[in-house]
Parts: structure tokens; C-alpha cells; sequence
């Protein structure tokens, strides 16, 4: 089977040959992934503001290396929505570099990331104290900005059926929906604001031809079953202990497929061989099933969570020689280390 098929068939429980392992920090990876441009001519109004207007800040540090945090709110007062003016999802000149990329393809599984998709991007652009707030507050200011923001990745998604239906296969979204103990908000609110938005853009997302990917932080262990109600094909979930492994499988598994691999937070950095071994054995059993529902993926180098390049080797290890045979003798890293700096 090529990547690709191996990828499908097992988002859609069709008997993949071996689990699609997504680890391109180690030099494998079964996915491509492509993206969309900010439109020509575009400058930011200020250092670090993206696209929304949202002000980033990052650690200046050799030992810490992340992504930041959004520090500058746009939408902080509600008196700024009546001139504020969103990013066009529409614009065509998002799309100039797309051939370019898609020509290196080759048989992988192809993916659009659409990130900060809904709740992230509502607080980058409100205040994350504010919004929890006005959810009580001013409902229905939060509903008329959660449209606004929700017209982004739906159109988004439309274009690259317009333009690429049958070239992209996923569409790859994040939102962080848990804290170390529950989900960020209830679930009655969890519908009333947010359950037909993520339908709407599912839909938008299979209607495309692609498969809806949501990654999300946390212990969102009941809104995983929202999140299967209104159609989501595949939970990236990078904490499989904070949510216990058992529990999650006995509620979901073979209902979603779940992208997942050893904890980032408990695991990964410190955990032994042999602890790493019991995870893998025990993460396959619970979340997948012989007709697929697992995919062994993880997007970040380790240096933000302390993890060392041998931990994911021995994670590599572990996973293949379970439930990809064919790859375990493989030392795809190998292939890293000799590209010139």
C-alpha cells in the first residue's frame, strides 16, 4: 500500500497493512503536508501581528524554543468589532505557491493545516479571561464573533475543494479545549456556542473531499464524543495518560480514529525504555483496532518539552515492532543527521 492508502484506510477503518506513523522530526512521515499563503502584499501592521491582528510574543531563550503566546488582543473591547476587518479566505492569491508544493507529493496522504481554528483564535482575538467571561456575559457578541471566525476555515475549506479536490486528503485543525483537570467549559455551553459551529465546518471540511483532523490539549475526555457527534474523523491527542487509556478506549474506540503516541508531558522526556515499551503496547490496544483507528503522530522537536531525539527513537522503535513490522529495522533519523546544516 502506498502511504496514502495506508493513511485513508486508516482514518476510515479500512484495514491499513501497518499504522500511519506521522514523526517527521525522526525522518518519516506517511502525510505531506501543504499550505495556504497570506494574501499578496500583505505586511503585518506591527512586529509579530499575524494576519487577525494578534500580537505575538516568544521566549528569547537558546534553552526554551516555542511558538509563543498572543499577548496584543485586537478585539479586546467590543467597541473595536465595528471596524475591524477579518482575513478573506477567498482571496486567490493564497494559493500562488500550491502547485509548487503539491509537485513534491510522490504517494503521501496530503494535508492543509488551518490552526487557532475557532475557540484559539476567538480568545487570541478577545482575551481568553474576556471570553470566558462573556460566554455569561454578552452571548450574544461571543455568537456574532464565533461567526466571524468560523467564515475563515469554512472558506478555507470550500477553496481547496474549488481548486484541489482530490489532491489534499486532510484538513488539519487546532483547537485546546482542556485543562490539566476538565474541559476549559462546560458541556451544555460547549454546545450552545460551539456544537453546530464545528458541524458547519466539518461538513464544509468532507464536502471538500478531505477528512476533518482537530488536535487539541487537555483532558477533553467528553468533548471527544461532541466532537464524534457532529463528525470529526481524527482526534490528535497528545496526553493519552491525563486522559487514561482505558477510559478513553472503552468510551471511543473504533469510533474515531485517534492520532496519538507516548505522553509529551509524563512519558516522552524522562520515561524508560521499558515504561515506553508498556505505553505503546498499551495505547495500541485501547485506541486501535484491527480494522485501524490509530495513526503514531507528533509535530514538535522535543526541545520545548525536555524530550531528548533518543526518547522518540525508542518510541519509534517500540510502536513499529508492534504494529509495523515492516519499518522496525528502518533508523529513518539517520537520513537527518547527514543533511548539511
Amino acid at each position: 500500500m502506498t502511504s496514502y492508502e495506508i493513511v485513508r484506510r486508516a482514518v476510515e477503518f479500512k484495514r491499513p497493512e501497518r499504522i500511519p506513523i506521522r514523526l517527521g522530526t525522526l525522518g518519516f512521515d506517511d502525510a505531506y503536508w501543504v499550505h495556504f499563503e497570506a494574501p499578496e502584499g500583505w505586511k503585518a501592521a506591527a512586529p509579530q501581528v499575524d494576519e487577525w491582528g494578534c500580537r505575538w510574543e516568544t521566549p528569547v531563550s537558546d534553552v526554551i524554543k516555542n511558538m509563543g503566546q498572543v499577548k496584543g488582543h485586537p478585539l479586546q473591547s467590543w467597541d473595536a468589532v465595528k471596524d475591524y476587518v477579518p482575513p478573506d479566505p477567498d482571496d486567490p492569491t493564497r494559493w500562488r505557491t500550491m502547485e509548487e508544493q503539491l509537485r513534491n507529493v510522490g504517494d503521501k496522504y496530503v494535508v492543509i493545516g488551518c490552526g487557532f481554528t475557532l475557540f484559539e483564535r476567538m480568545h487570541y482575538l478577545h482575551g481568553f479571561e474576556e471570553l470566558l467571561a462573556d460566554f455569561h456575559l454578552e452571548p450574544d457578541k461571543v455568537h456574532a464573533l464565533a461567526e466571524t471566525v468560523l467564515e475563515f476555515p469554512v472558506g478555507i475549506a470550500r477553496q481547496v475543494g474549488k481548486r484541489f479536490r482530490g489532491r489534499i486528503h486532510g484538513f488539519a485543525m487546532t483547537d485546546d479545549w482542556g485543562t490539566q483537570q476538565q474541559s476549559t467549559i462546560r458541556i451544555p455551553m460547549w454546545r450552545t456556542f460551539f456544537k453546530d459551529r464545528y458541524k458547519r465546518l466539518f461538513d464544509a471540511i468532507h464536502d471538500a473531499g478531505m477528512h476533518a483532523w482537530m488536535h487539541s490539549c487537555g483532558k477533553v475526555n467528553d468533548v471527544i464524543g461532541e466532537w464524534i457527534d457532529v463528525g470529526l474523523d481524527v482526534a490528535n491527542l497528545q496526553q493519552p495518560t491525563l486522559l487514561g487509556i482505558e477510559e478513553i478506549g472503552r468510551r471511543y474506540r473504533g469510533r474515531i480514529c485517534f492520532e496519538s503516541l507516548c505522553d509529551i508531558q509524563k512519558t516522552l522526556p524522562r520515561a524508560s525504555v521499558q515504561d515506553i515499551d508498556d505505553e505503546a503496547r498499551l495505547l495500541l490496544k485501547n485506541w486501535s483496532t484491527p480494522d485501524g483507528g490509530f495513526v503514531l503522530g507528533d509535530y514538535g522537536d522535543g526541545v520545548a518539552i525536555g524530550c531528548p531525539p533518543e526518547q522518540k527513537r525508542v518510541m519509534w522503535r517500540a510502536f513499529t515492532k508492534l504494529a509495523a513490522p515492516q519499518l522496525a529495522d528502518l533508523r529513518p533519523w539517520e537520513s537527518l543527521e547527514k543533511k548539511p546544516s
